[in-house]
């Protein structure tokens, strides 16, 4: 699990469907990879679409970083973190 003293930085991508959502996750994992990295910032991904939950936790995970995925009653929170 993430730890909740993180900065955490939100993106709201719900209505977006994939491969944008993933496009747009990618871009800010990447622009904050230092500060992932260092465990500085943890990202929150919203989203209400059930591709989300696979396609950015697992690319995510491919490039080193932890993700989790949260049921929510409007959808899920994908949040990213150093791993």
């Amino acid at each position: 699990m993430a730890d909740p003293d993180l900065k955490t930085i939100e993106y709201d991508i719900r209505g977006q469907i994939c491969p944008s959502s993933l496009l747009l996750a990618l871009r800010e994992i990447n622009t904050h990879q230092e500060a992932l990295r260092d465990r500085v910032v943890q990202l929150r991904f919203l989203t209400d679409n059930r591709d989300c939950v696979t396609t950015i936790p697992e690319s995510a995970r491919n490039m080193g970083y932890a993700a989790e995925v949260l049921r929510q009653s409007d959808g899920y929170r994908i949040e990213v973190h150093g791993g």
